[in-house]
């Protein structure tokens, strides 16, 4: 198995990506072709900023990317791709689609890698990964346009179904997508939603 994360780790470096979690998102993509050209993309949780580049690169240079973490990201310019702008900011801030807005109104695509601090404790772990994953889902409601898509990393466990159920309630078609490039022990499942009923 280390040898399959040697492979995405070096992919990514050789491919100028900060992070190997981009292929989780190019492996859906090439999949479902959720990410058109021409896209207004929202990242939450989105540094070090490999999937903010991928999507960038993927909608083209007409195209915007807006990536929102804690952290605040370096500027990154990629040729014949999107502009990319950083919020640096709390999700779960009150003010926060306010914010968001100021740089543009709505999306087409809501994109999130997101995870919490892990602990050891796998149901606190899972708890808090479906919180945020509920934050993305209901600012989805607020900031994704009709038919739009959306992509977002859970850990799977107590309450997973439950949660599927509520994005099934928003979207016209929803899939689990476990990419390869994850690793085998780990519990992360991507929920994609396609086709968004405002």
């Amino acid at each position: 198995m280390r040898k399959v994360q040697d492979y995405y780790f070096k992919k990514a470096k050789k491919e100028k990506y900060p992070a190997r979690s981009v292929y989780k998102l190019e492996e859906a993509q090439k999949k479902f072709q959720f990410l058109k050209t021409g896209n207004a993309v929202l990242d939450l949780g989105c540094q070090p900023g490999s999937w903010s580049i991928y999507a960038a690169k993927i909608i083209g240079p007409k195209g915007l990317v807006v990536g929102v973490d804690l952290q605040e990201g370096k500027k990154v310019t990629v040729a014949k791709a999107a502009e990319i702008v950083w919020l640096p900011d709390d999700i779960m801030a009150d003010d926060i689609v306010g914010k968001i807005q100021k740089t543009r109104e709505s999306f087409q695509v809501i994109l999130s890698d997101i995870a919490p601090r892990t602990s050891g404790n796998k149901w606190v772990d899972q708890q808090q990964s479906l919180n945020l994953a509920r934050r993305v889902l209901e600012l989805a409601g607020r900031l994704l346009e009709k038919d739009g898509n959306f992509y977002v990393k859970v850990f799977e466990g107590e309450d997973f179904r439950e949660y599927v159920d509520s994005v099934r309630k928003s979207f016209k078609t929803v899939k689990i997508v476990k990419p390869r490039s994850s690793r085998s022990e780990s519990r992360e499942v991507f929920v994609l939603g396609m086709e968004f009923k405002k």
